[in-house]
């Protein structure tokens, strides 16, 4: 089982992300994410994932692409780290990202296969880490952090997207 991890293990910018993973085996608070975030996006029309609720904001579609781009992200970090690879490893910005992205463009059901295969390689991979790669400390963003803080926040940012789309794009919570 990976352990949470202490407050010192990561930069006090995830602390939001890290709260809201449950208590339990972090694995399976992954798949039951998983589940819910299919069921989600899988009821979604084209158009619904086209809806911003405010001006300036992602579309329901960019935000799993941004889901989906920010796993794979933190996952190669996940990777570098708990393999001892201790080389600084560089920020992005998230922004970018979505403005070269094109995700209004493809279909929900595109987006959803990307998350996917992301989803299932991360999760392979921390099934496959040996148990002293989760203490190991590495460079990301000018910080350290540890390989147990990623995987804490690789779910914690997975299910802060989620919360946002419920409360913020579909306001009541289910899809109409």
């Amino acid at each position: 089982m990976i352990l949470r991890p202490e407050a010192n293990e990561f930069p006090e910018y995830y602390v939001p992300y890290v709260k809201l993973v449950p208590e339990g085996d972090l694995l399976e608070v992954l798949k039951d994410n998983f589940e819910k975030t299919t069921a989600l996006f899988e009821g979604l029309s084209e158009e619904k994932g086209l809806y911003r609720y405010a001006l300036g904001k992602w579309s329901i579609k960019e935000v799993l692409g941004h889901m989906a781009d920010t796993e794979r992200i933190m996952s190669y970090r996940l990777l570098r780290v708990g393999r001892g690879d201790r080389t600084p490893l560089a920020g992005f910005n998230e922004n970018d990202y979505i403005a070269e992205s094109n995700f209004d463009g493809l279909p929900i059901k595109k987006l959803l296969e990307d998350f996917t295969a992301v989803r299932n390689a991360t999760i392979t991979l921390m099934n496959n880490l040996p148990e002293n790669a989760w203490e190991k400390i590495g460079f990301a963003n000018n910080t350290e952090i540890t390989t147990r803080a990623i995987a804490y926040i690789i779910a914690g940012h997975a299910l802060h997207h989620l919360k946002i789309i419920n409360e913020r794009y579909l306001v009541t919570g289910t899809i109409n």
